[in-house]
């Protein structure tokens, strides 16, 4: 398993200003950083690449949609903006040298919903990320599905449903990304879930109950790694906890989760490679 973090844990938006966090997730020994493609005004692509070969440290990035790039939109020219969009996220990935890109990439993140999704709903999302897959597969690059919690997407909440859409959009480059935060709220077994992902599991979010430090909270970490053993799983894995407020995604810190971002990575860290020793990853 690749252990590594999002640039989240430390900063609210990326830019060259950030370049150091990589040079920073290299010294803590990890595998990878998770770049956050949110802004990609601000995404100079040779500058990251360049750096992280410098310092020999792999990578992969992650975004979600917002309400004008909604694929899953009625609006035909919401969904167009929205496949651009994703498409500009998969030659940013492509352009660092990173080979999986995931994230709440099928509806618009927080969307204000009264309704459950309807067959039109899944069938734009579909047929938009098969149009993304397309341009991925010819780039080297593999698309992973979040499923979140029902307060953030009406779409896709468990795993069974994100392998529900891999299947509508029928792409051998579609993946699965589990997040244990979500889990927690969505899912009836984390061990089950991870283990219905299968070799279709690419990333995993390694998140307490609260956002907070691994380890110090409700989600059976156990049930994850003895299924992530099971599965013999070899792919990213990041810590992905959050103590400040970031200015371009609402993450819902309103307290202090850890002392500071370094000592919720440094506990963190110890916590999750502690879990990968007991169970053979």
């Amino acid at each position: 398993m690749k252990l590594g973090i999002h640039a989240y844990a430390w900063c609210s938006q990326w830019s060259n200003e950030t370049l150091d966090l990589i040079d920073r997730v290299k010294k803590l020994g990890l595998d990878f950083i998770e770049i956050p493609l949110m802004c990609l005004e601000t995404f100079d692509g040779p500058a990251i690449r360049e750096r992280l070969k410098s310092v020999g440290l792999d990578s992969c990035t992650s975004t979600v949609l917002l309400g004008d790039t909604d694929i899953s939109s009625d609006d035909p020219a919401i969904r167009a903006k929205g496949v651009g969009y994703l498409k500009a996220c998969v030659k940013a990935t492509h352009a660092i040298g990173a080979t999986s890109f995931s994230g709440v990439i099928y509806a618009q993140h927080v969307k204000p919903q009264a309704r459950r999704p309807t067959e039109a709903t899944w069938d734009h999302s579909a047929r938009c990320l098969r149009e993304v897959a397309d341009l991925a597969a010819d780039l080297g690059v593999t698309l992973g599905l979040e499923p979140v919690n029902r307060y953030e997407s009406h779409l896709v909440n468990t795993c069974a449903q994100a392998l529900h859409l891999k299947n509508l959009i029928d792409r051998k480059n579609i993946r699965i990304h589990l997040d244990t935060y979500h889990m927690n709220i969505e899912e009836k077994s984390f061990y089950e879930a991870t283990k219905l992902a299968g070799q279709d599991l690419i990333h995993y979010h390694l998140c307490e109950n609260d956002r907070g430090i691994p380890g110090t909270g409700l989600v059976d970490w156990d049930g994850i790694f003895r299924a992530l053993a099971e599965l013999k799983y070899n792919g990213y894995a990041a810590l992905e906890s959050f103590v400040d407020c970031t200015d371009n995604m609402n993450t819902w810190v309103w307290r202090q989760l850890a002392p500071n971002g370094d000592t919720l990575v440094r506990e963190g860290v110890k916590f999750i490679q502690s879990m990968q020793k007991r169970h053979g990853l």
